[in-house]
């Protein structure tokens, strides 16, 4: 989780990248949010296709209740949205700190600061909850065995009916993390498909 590979450093705990603050606009869920954005996060300039996507199919996914969680949280996007649209409570995670000092200024700034709990966790080494949906935009670059753990290591984290929802490429190893998937849960599905992307679904039964 600490090397760099290809320059890519935001699933790092520390990136040592320069800083490069930027803010910009974007419509998540029918919400104009407002993001801070630095060097060494995941897709700085804009909300990457893969997370619009996942969202998406978030916003019509019945999940039982109770707290969301949002794995690699970065910057906050996704937390952020699902929080102000559907008005969950949400716990936001990454191992990258930097991100996370973002996702926390970027929630108070759309104002879901009190709606959400910002962390640590190396994948799911800091996660003692369990949650109804779990919401992961996995690094592949950070290698097989780490998008492995943060599908199936979901399980351990999911309240009895709880889901959760993954978004990959076909071409970056969807159909094969569909098969890791279902080698931990019963039901998994194809809950969304866009452009080569695929959201993935489990529900913990």
């Amino acid at each position: 989780m600490t090397e760099k590979i290809s320059g890519e450093q935001y699933f790092t705990a520390q990136p040592d990248a320069a800083h490069d603050y930027q803010d910009f606009d974007f419509e998540l869920l029918g919400n104009n949010l407002h993001f801070t954005t630095d060097a060494g996060v995941f897709s700085k300039r804009t909300v990457d296709f893969g997370t619009r996507t996942m969202l998406a199919v978030a916003a019509e996914t019945d999940f039982p209740a109770g707290r969301v969680l949002d794995l690699g949280t970065g910057y906050g996007p996704v937390g952020i949205a699902i929080a102000k649209a559907l008005n969950k409570n949400v716990d936001m995670v990454d191992v990258n700190q930097r991100a996370l000092d973002l996702a926390q200024k970027n929630a108070n700034k759309n104002g879901v600061g009190s709606q959400v709990k910002v962390f640590q966790s190396n994948i799911y080494e800091g996660v003692q909850d369990q949650y109804a949906l779990i919401l992961v935009n996995p690094p592949i670059r950070a290698g097989k065995p780490v998008v492995t753990a943060m599908l199936q290591e979901a399980k351990n984290h999911l309240l009895p009916g709880g889901k959760l929802l993954a978004v990959l490429q076909k071409k970056q190893g969807a159909p094969s993390a569909q098969k890791n998937l279902e080698a931990v849960f019963d039901d998994v599905s194809i809950a969304g498909k866009n452009k080569g992307y695929y959201v993935l679904e489990a529900v913990n039964g």
